[in-house]
């Protein structure tokens, strides 16, 4: 049986896991220090990509990431109202509470989340200025990215500039937004990024085509 899902994240921004950003040189360097590889928060995240617009309450813990959907994600099986997304172990859980199941499949770039104000692939950085996101001050930022296909891409990046936390990115070249607003830096708990106890799993050993 082939398994339809709608991908969470909806586009990819990293190049590839680990993380990893060319230098101006083209020298390939590692940017994710230990404090941005173990950053722990939660937020509620609202991002948008051609003309559709999602909200989710985002809960990360370095690169697990746990989504819980305002609207739910629709598939063959029902609708998922949280996913787990465990890049250590290149797995995307999707949770359906009310059948008691969770759909394992593979990970892949479209789930890696920008949650580090460096991004992967950036070649460039120029700050523009002071400005706000809602009522939170920000600095702004114009980034340039160079993905592992050759492609360059524009971002604005909001940044808090006192915690140095992304708050907003927004890609210059299409339409795909990101917004984390109600940043808390918080110790999340690990449970938060396991699969509930008692659910039966089922497993695809393939991503497939989404179903909108």
């Amino acid at each position: 049986m082939a398994f339809l899902y709608f991908s969470i994240i909806l586009t990819a921004l990293c190049v590839g896991l680990p993380s990893s950003v060319y230098s101006a040189e083209g020298h390939v360097q590692d940017v994710r220090d230990s404090s941005q590889s173990s950053i722990e928060f939660s937020a509620r995240m609202v991002w948008r990509k051609d003309g559709k617009i999602s909200k989710a309450q985002l809960f990360v813990k370095g690169d697990r990431y746990r989504l819980e959907h305002w609207s739910g994600i629709k598939t063959d099986l029902g609708v998922a109202g949280v996913t787990i997304v465990r890049l250590d172990l290149h797995k995307v859980w999707y949770v359906y509470s009310k059948r008691r199941l969770v759909l394992s499949v593979p990970s892949g770039l479209n789930d890696v989340l920008p949650v580090s104000v460096i991004l992967d692939g950036e070649v460039g950085r120029t700050l523009i200025g002071d400005a706000q996101v809602g009522s939170q001050p920000a600095q702004l930022y114009e980034v340039e990215v160079l993905s592992s296909s050759g492609q360059r891409e524009k971002y604005y990046e909001w940044v808090d500039p006192e915690r140095q936390v992304l708050l907003k990115l927004v890609s210059q070249d299409r339409d795909w937004r990101i917004e984390f607003r109600h940043v808390v830096l918080s110790t999340q708990p690990d449970y938060y990024f396991q699969p509930p106890l008692g659910y039966r799993k089922i497993e695809a050993q393939n991503k497939l085509s989404e179903t909108g």
